[in-house]
């Protein structure tokens, strides 16, 4: 097989692959249409495929103090139970108000120039002969280089971003430190349109207020995802053809 049979191989294998994915991602949608977007199942967050525990570095353990006879609790914010989540199955509130704007400008202009020029006017004589060769009469430059380059960039960023959201978030781990891992995910259908939100990372239990709710700023290693599918979402998007296209294409 020769270099331009494999290259034609691969493309036609290309194609086929290509055909499969738009085919499969078509046959859903023909088999939804009329149909809402169906919403995910609950599921045990351990459970599902590609999840991995946190790994953090972590302080060696200390063991605590326990005060004999005594019904208060060092730390707690009620006299009978600590109503705060802090234990692997508890739910907490993460309240998620981000309200953030960036604006930048550079510019940048680099300008360059060169001449360089080089001639014989006597050379023993031979500078004659050397103008015979050239077919010239000698006053000419018998080397004249020259050059220049100029480059100008202007770049300008602006973004504005607010998000008010509240989420219900589950503890899923507690690490050796007694500092707890979190995951929440909501979705809302209206409209054939379904709104996901997700959010995991770590916190410390001290940032638990009383309320049992935390801010979104004191999640360490946050992930926040907020976006949508349906019928809308799907009419944003690109075509999957153009989008490979636009993926391979050099031009």
């Amino acid at each position: 097989m020769n270099a331009r049979t494999k290259t034609a191989f691969r493309a036609v294998a290309f194609s086929a692959a290509a055909l499969t994915l738009t085919a499969c991602g078509a046959a859903d949608r023909l088999a939804n249409v009329g149909k809402p977007p169906a919403l995910s199942g609950i599921e045990n967050p351990q459970a599902q495929a590609g999840y991995q525990p946190v790994r953090m570095p972590m302080p060696a353990p200390m063991a605590q103090e326990r005060q004999a006879n005594s019904l208060w609790r060092a730390g707690a914010r009620a006299f009978f139970k600590d109503q705060r989540a802090g234990q692997v199955g508890d739910i907490l509130t993460v309240l998620i108000q981000i309200d953030d704007s960036a604006e930048m400008e550079n510019t940048t202009a680099r300008s360059r120039s060169g001449e360089e020029s080089m001639g014989v006017p006597s050379l023993f004589g031979l500078e004659n002969n050397i103008a015979r060769k050239l077919n010239t009469d000698g006053s000419d430059t018998l080397l004249n280089v020259s050059g220049g380059g100029s480059s100008t960039g202007n770049g300008t960023i602006e973004r504005s971003e607010q998000i008010e959201l509240k989420v219900a978030a589950l503890i899923t781990q507690v690490l050796p430190n007694g500092n707890l891992v979190v995951q929440g995910k909501q979705e809302v259908r209206v409209n054939y349109e379904v709104r996901e939100l997700l959010i995991s990372g770590v916190i410390r239990p001290e940032d638990i207020n009383s309320q049992n709710t935390i801010g979104y700023e004191k999640i360490a290693e946050a992930r926040i995802s907020y976006g949508g599918r349906g019928h809308i979402t799907d009419v944003q998007q690109p075509r999957y053809g153009q989008q490979i296209i636009d993926i391979i294409s050099p031009f």
